[in-house]
């Protein structure tokens, strides 16, 4: 079976990180696309689609639906990995594009399958796209299982700041940053020596104005990976507040780094894991209270040692992960092969 994979795998947002980490993996014959501007992009996917056997469009992008109509011409079958829906995530940011929705409805119309990249993400996506329930189902992100290895002792040769808190989003309001920081604000408040920093990363957004206006708040704004990981390094805790997170690299990557990890109950990550605690989960990200006082509680005890004890290995491992999606990419060449025969 060989592979066409249309999708980033360069640029180092998570969606491209899972397909790089997908593409080192897959078959040796497996194509991708190599150039960088769209009409050589165009042309590759008409030249490289007709020697492969199934094709797998990892991520949104306007090219997925010249991908798609090519591929019906030639009676490939397509998978849609969806990272996120852009629909429901833009109009939670309050940047509602119309092209995008429609866009993306087109791309979930016309694929044969819809790989989810968590359970929670799949089964939301049923409820609120109930047209193409019956083609979506998991692929779940993959997690570098050796470096969770490594962590098993959690920071111990780590010095972190006792008084930082990290968080990554910016201003997005999908992210409830500006909660954590209502949070922060009353830890600061009944705190007798230590005050709290918050120091926050991302991309600008509407709540830019109102996270900005806490004297406790670095916010750094888009930086690298390698700026990313010194924070993880030294930060007492990292909170993820979303109230949509389709599967949460972030979190996962604080725990490589041995940092303490607070969780929304709306992280897809969190099914990677045997067992969590209710303290290590926030149920109401509105709720500055609930968030402020288990950040007191993890500031205190921590958790990275005994969330990476419960987390699947087993079945988790980039090349788990792998393994499954390739399987799930030859049932769906064989669904095609057998709906053509009849």
């Amino acid at each position: 079976m060989k592979i066409f994979v249309i999708g980033d795998y360069r640029t180092g947002t998570g969606p491209a990180n899972v397909t790089k980490e997908y593409l080192l993996r897959f078959p040796k014959n497996t194509r991708r696309l190599i150039f960088s501007s769209k009409p050589m992009r165009a042309l590759e996917i008409f030249f490289k689609m007709p020697a492969c056997d199934v094709v797998l469009m990892s991520g949104y992008s306007r090219q997925n639906l010249l991908a798609l109509r090519w591929a019906k011409k030639l009676g490939k079958p397509c998978a849609y990995l969806m990272h996120g829906c852009v629909e429901h995530e833009n109009a939670i940011n309050e940047c509602v594009d119309e092209v995008m929705s429609r866009t993306e409805r087109q791309t979930m119309e016309l694929s044969d399958a819809i790989f989810a990249v968590s359970s929670q993400f799949a089964g939301w996506l049923r409820t609120y796209y109930p047209e193409y329930s019956d083609k979506i189902s998991a692929a779940v992100n993959g997690v570098d299982t050796g470096a969770l290895e490594k962590m098993k002792t959690a920071g111990t040769d780590i010095h972190r700041k006792a008084d930082m808190i990290f968080t990554i989003g910016g201003g997005m309001p999908r992210k409830k940053i500006r909660h954590i920081c209502e949070a922060v604000e009353l830890l600061n408040e009944r705190a007798r020596e230590m005050k709290y920093t918050l120091v926050v990363t991302g991309d600008k957004g509407r709540d830019d104005d109102v996270i900005g206006s806490y004297p406790f708040v670095k916010n750094y704004g888009l930086v690298g990976s390698s700026e990313v990981n010194r924070l993880y390094r030294e930060a007492a805790l990292f909170v993820q507040n979303s109230c949509f997170e389709t599967f949460g690299l972030a979190p996962m990557e604080a725990l490589m780094n041995g940092c303490p990890v607070l969780l929304s109950k709306e992280i897809g990550a969190l099914e990677l894991f045997n067992r969590v605690e209710e303290g290590d989960i926030i149920r109401n990200f509105y709720d500055a209270s609930e968030i402020a006082a288990k950040m007191e509680r993890l500031l205190k005890k921590g958790n990275a040692s005994r969330l990476i004890r419960e987390f699947d290995k087993e079945h988790s491992s980039w090349e788990a992960r792998t393994t499954q999606l390739v399987s799930k990419l030859s049932q769906l060449c064989e669904l095609k092969r057998t709906a053509a025969g009849n």
